[in-house]
């Protein structure tokens, strides 16, 4: 008896494909809550840019232990289901709170219990959706999450833009701001909603160990690049802290300092870049989300076409080729003629940065993709797993790092220095990458559904001719 693996078939026959628009709303809720959370902190309490950054921070590291113990508590629980929806419940109310405190120090560990709450639905949802579908179609469903989360967060970034800018044009700011919030954990509120009513918890049988399916969750990157939440990228903590892998070759470790260097000089530039556009460039708050949403944009519409640029090319060649451009970029920002031309808060000069981060978005597009598959193809199959953790470790410490030093640098030297800075550590990571050999492939075919579950069994990247896996396999979404 033969079966037609091109079948579309979910391990339980249901309704169970309809949860993954669960994540819409709460996609929309991020990109509503992405830039207006440090807005409210600087225009309602007078939080300084050192501030922001602490909060934004704060969130993002105590996502670190909880995503690791809700992963974990999961594997023994069986049932995902509650603590998906939880989760979603959790942070929808934790949102709400915040746009509801009183003061700067109630608002920061709101934002710390946010980020505990949100916690659970990186593992967790990654795992139900491996558990519920068929293992031929993991790569294209991570990627059809990736869209959605890419999608989601332009939607959301549009809507915030049309509620301050039409709907509260001449109402107080903070008030306008206040019910933008509430909005987005409202919004959050219904994601469990849709989580509750269309999830079906996996057959017992069905259940997995994620070490056996870590090269699949690691290979989750940013779509947008964010600057809250960055737990997305420390997920593959959850792996690494079980890993049993050896030592990785020298040269996957000089790889992964170059990545982590390179997070730095990333989020030194995007960590206190609100807080730039603000109180530098005078841009309204609507402005802001404008700026916000040519990047968010940008990145979604390449999701697709940057893969398939990579696999055509050296991944080495486009990651250099893509950092270099970044850096010229980040050196675009700087405070110059520009400015006096167009003059502060202008129409002009918000075309302009909102193009330029755009541009931003289009190099990160490329950047995330080709910096994991560059990382894939160094490593034999053996030590993919743990590589992968190592790879979001990495770039998730010094993502950390990056936006403290980048909210120091920026409230004790100014932009000049902070961006400056910025963009001589992304050179220098670079610098640490050209040295790493690189064999290119031949693409002549896809094996990845071989390597993952076919019937002929795994394949190692040593005996394919090509390894890539298609662009959506590399997607990411903030949860799962």
């Amino acid at each position: 008896m033969s079966i037609d693996i091109k079948t579309r078939t979910v391990v339980r026959p249901s309704s169970s494909d309809l949860w993954f628009l669960s994540y819409l709303p709460l996609a929309i809720s991020d990109g509503i809550a992405m830039p207006l959370i440090p807005l409210l902190a600087l225009q309602h309490f007078g939080a300084s840019a050192f501030a922001v950054t602490i909060i934004i921070a704060a969130s993002a590291m105590s996502q670190v232990p909880f995503t690791i113990l809700w992963g974990n508590l999961s594997d023994r629980i069986a049932h995902r289901k509650f603590f998906l929806v939880g989760s979603f419940l959790a942070t929808g109310v934790s949102i709400i709170a915040i746009a509801l405190a009183r003061d700067l120090l109630t608002y920061f560990w709101l934002n710390v219990m946010e980020g505990l709450a949100s916690a659970a639905s990186a593992p967790i949802g990654t795992m139900l959706l491996l558990e519920t579908r068929h293992k031929r179609w993991w790569p294209q469903d991570i990627g059809l999450f990736g869209l959605i989360s890419g999608l989601g967060t332009t939607v959301g970034l549009g809507v915030g833009f049309v509620w301050l800018f039409v709907i509260g044009l001449n109402q107080p700011a903070i008030q306008v701001m206040t019910g933008l919030l509430i909005l987005s954990g409202l919004l959050a509120l219904v994601s469990a909603g849709i989580a509750w009513a269309w999830i079906e918890e996996p057959a017992a049988a069905a259940r997995i160990d994620r070490r056996t399916v870590a090269d699949l969750v690691h290979l989750h990157r940013g779509v947008v690049e964010r600057l809250r939440h960055v737990r997305a990228r420390v997920v593959g903590l959850v792996d690494l802290t079980r890993s049993t892998s050896g030592r990785l070759p020298g040269r996957e470790y000089l790889f992964l300092a170059a990545l982590g260097v390179m997070s730095v000089g990333f989020d030194i530039f995007y960590g206190p870049f609100p807080v730039f556009l603000w109180q530098n460039a005078h841009f309204t708050d609507a402005g802001v989300f404008i700026v916000y949403l040519g990047s968010a944009a940008a990145s979604t519409s390449l999701f697709f076409q940057s893969g398939k640029a990579v696999e055509r090319h050296s991944p080495k060649n486009v990651f250099l080729e893509s950092l270099a451009g970044r850096v010229l970029l980040m050196l675009l920002f700087l405070w110059g003629p520009l400015y006096v031309l167009f003059g502060l808060g202008s129409p002009a000069l918000l075309a302009w940065l909102t193009v330029l981060n755009a541009l931003l978005g289009v190099t990160w597009a490329f950047i995330s993709t080709a910096s994991t598959l560059f990382l894939v193809r160094l490593v034999g199959r053996a030590a993919r797993g743990r590589a992968l953790g190592l790879y979001n470790a990495f770039a998730g410490a010094g993502s950390l790092l990056g936006t403290l030093l980048g909210g120091w640098l920026y409230a004790t030297y100014g932009v000049n220095i902070a961006y400056s800075t910025a963009a001589v550590i992304v050179t220098a990571g670079a610098v640490l990458l050209v040295p790493i050999p690189f064999h290119v492939f031949t693409l002549s075919h896809h094996p990845l559904h071989r390597r993952h579950g076919a019937p002929d069994g795994p394949a190692s990247i040593h005996n394919v001719r090509a390894t890539s896996p298609p662009p959506s396999a590399r997607a990411a979404l903030r949860r799962p």
